[in-house]
């Protein structure tokens, strides 16, 4: 066996020269005298006499040779250290004709002993609800797969969209599952200054636990560490150029800055690459937002972080992958680019970016000029993404205004790739998304789950009132935003909400209307007299049908908690995670992963969409939409007869919520109605 062979031909050979090593030291100081040191060549002659490697000719054996500060911290590591030092297999002598170590290749992972894995897990794909593994039972990025876990770098000068696309990626990302967080440079510059630099403990040497022989060297080099008995990780003393103890000095010096910099101006001058400090000051902020991400990934549980910042200049950037590196090799680093090229997407986005943070409540004409001289002063030292990337093999997206053009390099991972395809899909054009249920059915009046059934008589007076208020809010809308534009002004004067869209009134006479059902008799129903309507394009989508219920199909909640008590406790424990027993049952995750490309699609067309859904689906588009957490996903209530309206926004989206009036055939809209649980014991 291969672990017989190693420990014949390894480890009684290496006991043996630690021992001699030992007794070769001890000699030097029970037999000589301290004036006259021994001769390394008599050590290498003894050594070799036995076929062992000789001690390092470094050692010495007697510390008043050393300097009096490296001789008492070498005494306090006694003889251990000394033996450790022995046998490091770097310190071989030069002079040494023993053979080296044999290399010994790893044994693959199927081979049957005990030899513990060498190389590096499969990093794959992880769907949650469509993927299963021994580590990942629920389909999630284990903690142990790092390699599969990604940090999103965004790239470009302001008012470029950044935000804007990392709001939309999180939520996408966290919708599907993954865990995801945005981290925003900016808005711990505007809430935290003055910080300490950005060291992680993970990194600093002082909070190391560390060997005697290296302890020694520090303490040689930075005196003996501060105690005060109340942390174990106390701050060394500071030193300036000369050695000098300077903490009181410190501590005056960083009380100064932090009340400095709680009051430094944010304009345009703290942008400038000439400012030193504001520099200084925002890469620190920078490389601590980076280490909240990391730690988010590493110790937190996360999937992807999102570093949302400028990250302008090619050194900032390597700054960057040095860092994430040295923290963590394996981890995957994405950086995302957006250019703007078009004026008046830039005007639009220069529109939000003064009713942001840093100029609310400020002159709009002086809050763009500053803004416009905050723009040049990045572009000053601003670095594309491109050459230094490519020859370093970094994964990089760039997105040019927002989705018209997409470049991307070297993506060679599932999530990377999978946000290709989304970024692909972005378009700022307004337009209306509506989410309804079908009209009453068969089975809803019975209660049965699933099934096939035709609507009822009420269900069918349903979708002509669906027909007629959608055909009244589509000509509404179109008026209304042709308002709104005609009236918009730039810069904007206080007061002005029009939305920063960069389209023009010609391409909002434009506009299509999509009518989108599923394949069940009851939505196509649903959407009847829409179809009959030659101003609206009907399809009839697979994707869309409702959750499959295995073998209860056609059964009632109360018969299936009657009957499978077991199976009604599992779902109601965990309804996400559920799935449904028999050929062809899903859960929640299942139904999420098959509206990922509906999902896409919406975002990708520049028309008005009707969608006539089922209970699960709706509460899964409305999930992603509205940002709902997973725990919201399952339990949202979703009735028959109420509908929804979904503006997206380049700042989010505006929401609407309509309650179908039976007795008047129409809908009434309930103001500032926010999703809400359904009732307990409801499905």
């Amino acid at each position: 066996m291969p672990s017989t062979v190693l420990l014949q031909d390894f480890s009684f050979p290496k006991a043996k020269q630690s021992a001699l090593a030992k007794k070769t030291v001890m000699s030097g100081h029970l037999g000589q005298n301290p004036s006259k040191p021994s001769s390394p060549s008599k050590t290498f002659e003894s050594s070799e006499q036995h076929g062992f490697l000789p001690p390092p000719a470094v050692i010495t054996s007697h510390p008043q040779q050393l300097q009096p500060a490296m001789a008492s911290a070498m005494r306090a590591t006694s003889g251990s250290a000394i033996h450790d030092l022995t046998e490091t297999p770097n310190a071989r002598s030069v002079n040494s004709t023993a053979p080296s170590s044999p290399r010994i290749p790893p044994l693959r992972q199927n081979s049957g002993t005990q030899t513990p894995r060498v190389r590096p897990h499969a990093t794959t794909l992880n769907i949650p609800g469509m993927t299963r593994s021994k580590v990942s039972p629920d389909g999630r990025i284990p903690q142990r797969d790092v390699a599969a876990k990604l940090v999103i770098v965004m790239v470009g000068l302001p008012a470029r969209g950044k935000s804007y696309i990392t709001k939309k990626l999180q939520r996408y990302l966290s919708w599907q599952q993954h865990e995801s967080r945005i981290f925003n440079v900016g808005n711990r510059r505007r809430i935290a200054t003055g910080r300490k630099a950005s060291v992680h403990p993970k990194l600093a040497p002082e909070r190391a636990c560390l060997d005697p022989p290296v302890e020694a060297a520090a303490i040689l080099l930075n005196g003996l560490p501060r105690s005060n008995g109340s942390s174990a990780f106390a701050e060394p003393p500071g030193f300036d150029l000369n050695g000098r103890f300077n903490r009181e000095e410190k501590r005056k010096t960083q009380d100064a800055e932090m009340h400095e910099e709680e009051d430094e101006d944010q304009s345009a001058q703290f942008f400038d690459p000439k400012n030193e400090k504001a520099a200084a000051m925002r890469e620190q902020v920078a490389m601590d937002t980076l280490d909240e991400l990391l730690d988010y990934l590493l110790d937190g549980g996360g999937s992807v972080g999102i570093l949302d910042a400028t990250n302008s200049t090619i050194a900032r950037r390597q700054r960057i992958v040095d860092h994430v590196k040295e923290r963590e090799p394996k981890l995957g680093i994405l950086f995302i680019e957006s250019i703007c090229t078009d004026e008046t997407l830039l005007e639009a986005n220069m529109r939000l970016k003064l009713s942001g943070p840093d100029y609310r409540d400020k002159d709009p004409v002086k809050s763009l000029a500053d803004f416009k001289a905050r723009v040049e002063a990045y572009a000053s030292a601003y670095e594309e993404l491109g050459e230094y990337e490519e020859k370093r093999d970094f994964q990089y997206i760039q997105m040019v205004d927002v989705g018209r053009k997409l470049i991307q390099h070297r993506l060679t991972g599932f999530l990377s790739n999978g946000i290709a395809t989304y970024l692909g899909s972005f378009n700022l054009s307004p337009r209306q998304i509506w989410i309804t249920r079908h009209g009453q059915s068969m089975d809803n009046e019975l209660g049965n789950l699933g099934g096939n059934s035709p609507l009822t008589e009420r269900g069918h007076c349903y979708g002509q009132a669906l027909y007629r208020f959608i055909t009244m809010k589509r000509q509404e809308w179109l008026i209304e935003q042709k308002n709104k534009l005609a009236q918009a002004s730039f810069p904007p004067v206080p007061g002005d909400n029009t939305p920063p869209y960069p389209d023009s009134n010609r391409e909002l006479d434009e506009k299509n209307f999509c009518v989108w059902t599923s394949m069940l008799r009851r939505s196509v129903e649903t959407a009847e007299y829409f179809d009959a309507d030659d101003d609206y394009d009907v399809k009839n989508w697979e994707m869309l049908n409702e959750l499959n219920t295995g073998q209860f199909e056609g059964m009632t909640y109360a018969e299936i908690a009657k009957k499978y008590p077991q199976e009604y406790k599992k779902r109601a424990a965990d309804k996400l995670n559920y799935i449904y027993p028999g050929v062809g049952g899903e859960g929640y995750l299942q139904v999420i992963s098959r509206l990922r490309d509906m999902v896409r699609e919406v975002e990708r067309i520049t028309d008005h969409v009707l969608i006539v859904g089922h209970r699960s689906v709706c509460r899964v588009l409305m999930a992603y939409f509205m940002d709902l957490t997973r725990e919201d996903i399952t339990d949202m209530d979703v009735p028959l007869g109420m509908l929804y309206a979904i503006e997206p926004k380049p700042y989010g989206i505006a929401f609407h919520a309509y309650r179908y009036n039976e007795e008047l055939s129409t809908f009434d809209e309930l103001p500032n109605y926010k999703p809400q649980k359904a009732a307990r014991g409801s499905v």
